[in-house]
């Protein structure tokens, strides 16, 4: 089975910076669109980032753009999310998830949730005012 192991969540102040990690298993890992989500209390868990198969194009959420950015090494089997000019409002679990199917890129398809068929455990980003 697939695993999918995020880290590098913590507590921060606005404006501050983390770079989260995502260590995925597989050896077809390179072919995958992988995306992060997150996912606040009482809240339905939502699109953040993702990047396509080849790590060509990558795509945010509105509320992100500018600050966070999606890349990955396949040499290493790990998809990263650096997180620039934190605001309390990214406060929430942040989970990596690996795409079901093969060579995706469209755009539409790499932000819906049902997309992706293997989750992370999540990591807790907070951040304080």
């Amino acid at each position: 089975q697939v695993q999918l192991v995020e880290s590098g969540g913590g507590l921060v102040q606005a404006g501050g910076s983390l770079r989260l990690s995502c260590a995925a298993s597989g050896r077809t890992f390179s072919n995958y669109a992988m995306g992060w989500f997150r996912q606040a209390p009482g809240k339905e868990r939502e699109f953040v980032a993702a990047i396509n198969w080849s790590g060509y194009s990558t795509y945010y959420t509105n509320s992100v753009k500018g600050r966070f950015t999606i890349s990955r090494d396949n040499a290493k089997n790990t998809v990263y999310l650096q997180m620039n000019s934190l605001k309390p409002e990214d406060t929430a679990v942040y989970y990596c998830a690996r795409g079901q199917e093969t060579y995706v890129s469209d755009p539409d398809r790499m932000q819906m949730r049902n997309q992706y068929g293997y989750w992370g455990q999540g990591t807790q980003v907070t951040v304080s005012s």
